[in-house]
């Protein structure tokens, strides 16, 4: 059996508040608080659920960003959660990212010329100034723009371009893994459609593993190959696509599945509606941190923390199963 290209192990991260006179006291934002999952090559998994749920935080903690709490994150059979500067390095160019906002993630002084040469010249990718610009400009073929755009500056382009050049810069690395952080979240529908649809032709040709953090389940329907839903810092479900959208099993992935609106004009929806509000990250409840809007909430929930099991082989619930009437 093959090794995962990435394998996320009980990874945590907390965040601490300074709290009273002078911060003496000190609370965590529990962000992030034991998450687990693997990636294949060439494999697709979307993480989803409700703002403030933990999903960004996952990614910004695999791409070392910030340092974890604890847990551990193995790319290729290897541990990079503590790993030296020089491993560190090699990592980068191994997983790359792409940003929410396509405006923000760009240096407004540089031209997309210098923004694509970056990655490659910091990583030795290029042997010659001729093969940079090879290079640079096969980029620009590959997501669709016109290679006189090079020596133009972020702010000349639309938001969907701007996408591109993102996509383009983390291409220019030769990453195995490219964490999409709500790549399309900021786009309009149609140029959502592209940039998705751009996405999965990129999958396709160089066989990219996607880690696609989202809130937008129609789009996750569309393109992923397993579903992983989190709720308040923890993953409470993970399926393969066709599986979590036709029979999920935990009571928040049918409530938020409910909510998906349909394509067609007129038709009947049957919305799952949640009792109260998402608990605070900081103080989260004991038990199944699902329990205050569980519909279905039992004494052992309130107590009893569920694990992550699996429920057929490929579909993994954590719930109390054994009390969870079917249907």
């Amino acid at each position: 059996m093959s090794v995962p290209l990435l394998q996320v192990n009980d990874l945590k991260k907390h965040f601490p508040v300074n709290k009273g006179l002078f911060g003496k006291k000190t609370e965590f934002v529990y962000a992030v608080d034991g998450v687990s999952f693997e990636i294949a090559r060439g494999e697709t998994l979307s993480l989803v659920g409700e703002s403030g749920c933990g999903k960004s935080t996952v990614g910004r903690a695999i791409l070392r960003l910030f340092d974890v709490t604890s847990g551990q994150v193995i790319l290729d059979g290897q541990r990079i959660d503590d790993a030296a500067p020089a491993t560190m390095r090699q990592m980068r160019r191994r997983v790359q990212v792409v940003f929410q906002d396509p405006f923000s993630s760009l240096n407004p002084r540089m031209r997309v010329r210098d923004i694509l040469a970056e990655p490659i010249r910091n990583f030795g990718l290029a042997k010659s100034a001729i093969d940079l610009e090879t290079r640079v400009t096969a980029l620009m073929d590959t997501v669709r723009l016109p290679r006189e755009a090079l020596n133009r500056r972020p702010h000349e382009f639309s938001g969907g371009q701007r996408q591109r050049i993102g996509i383009a810069r983390a291409l220019a690395a030769e990453p195995e893994l490219i964490v999409c952080d709500e790549a399309v979240s900021a786009l309009d529908v149609s140029v959502k459609a592209q940039i998705v649809n751009l996405l999965q032709d990129l999958q396709r040709e160089f066989g990219l593993a996607l880690l696609f953090i989202s809130h937008d389940l129609a789009i996750v329907e569309h393109m992923t190959h397993r579903v992983a839903v989190m709720y308040l810092g923890k993953i409470v479900e993970v399926a393969p696509r066709r599986q979590i959208f036709a029979a999920p099993r935990h009571p928040y992935t049918k409530a938020l599945l409910s909510a998906v609106p349909l394509p067609e004009p007129g038709a009947q929806r049957n919305p799952i509606i949640l009792g109260g509000d998402v608990p605070s990250p900081i103080n989260p409840p004991k038990g199944c941190r699902f329990h205050t809007r569980c519909p279905y909430v039992f004494d052992r929930c309130r107590t009893e923390e569920p694990q992550l099991r699996s429920a057929d082989g490929e579909q993994w619930v954590a719930c109390h199963l054994d009390e969870l009437p079917e249907g």
